[in-house]
């Protein structure tokens, strides 16, 4: 049962009993939140992994099936080398403490992307999360690294022509179940709800196929700044709209 069935007072009222089921973020503003204080983008990311952390139990605490966060894009590769370490460094010490409070945190984790070009160490450390995790039900966490919508998107579509070159099968065959369940997120809900802080209006390449019908909340908030009281905020716009996916 969730611990915490009530917003703050200065919130909208959330119906915690109606949730939306997977909330996905674009964690965005870490270097801009690091540049406005005179600091090193580097400490920007470090003070945005402490707030994936608080996010990331909360959205556990209240009783969310999924949450899908982008950590690293398939573009970030780009950034200076000493930014990409500092960023993969975060990531494996979050890990570590992870893995030795997963019993108690009963945190599912899963991660989406190619973890290929990481380090060995890294993705031992993904590896050994994941296995820990299929000891447990409830939230999980998707950690999307070294993701990128389109890359998914070709991946599986090339999985699918490989398989139906092999058997003879006609293109027409091919249904969009038949993508769905060849991405990274195969099996699970697309989000109802995709939150992105930092002021920027634009999806940056994240869950492209996922997101059809998604519903989006921007804010001027910066990463770091995301708060719980943010997060709630978002969920309480979201049980306000009308989905009608195409229709009337």
């Amino acid at each position: 049962m969730p611990l915490f069935r009530k917003a703050p007072s200065d919130m909208p009222e959330v119906d915690f009993d109606h949730l939306p089921a997977h909330v996905a973020i674009i964690m965005d503003g870490n270097g801009r939140w690091a540049k406005r204080r005179g600091l090193p983008r580097t400490a920007g990311h470090a003070a945005g992994a402490e707030t994936f952390r608080t996010i990331a139990t909360y959205a556990k605490e209240i009783g969310l099936d999924y949450l899908t966060v982008y950590a690293f894009s398939t573009e970030n590769w780009k950034r200076p080398a000493e930014e990409v370490s500092a960023i993969m460094g975060l990531l494996k010490k979050y890990l570590l403490e992870a893995i030795e409070k997963m019993e108690r945190d009963r945190v599912k984790m899963e991660f989406f992307g190619d973890l290929s070009p990481l380090h060995p160490e890294l993705r031992e450390l993904c590896e050994r999360t994941r296995e820990i995790s299929k000891r447990y039900e409830g939230c999980q966490v998707n950690i999307c690294l070294n993701y990128g919508g389109r890359d998914e998107i070709t991946r599986a579509v090339r999985e699918i022509a490989a398989q139906w070159m092999q058997q003879g099968r006609e293109p027409e065959e091919i249904t969009e179940e038949d993508i769905s369940r060849r991405l990274f997120s195969g099996g699970i809900p697309d989000p109802d709800l995709i939150i992105r802080p930092s002021g920027e209006v634009r999806t940056s390449n994240f869950l492209l196929w996922q997101s059809a019908y998604s519903e989006y909340y921007f804010t001027d908030v910066l990463w770091p700044d995301f708060s719980k009281e943010e997060l709630l905020r978002a969920i309480a716009d979201y049980q306000h709209r009308s989905r009608r996916y195409g229709g009337v």
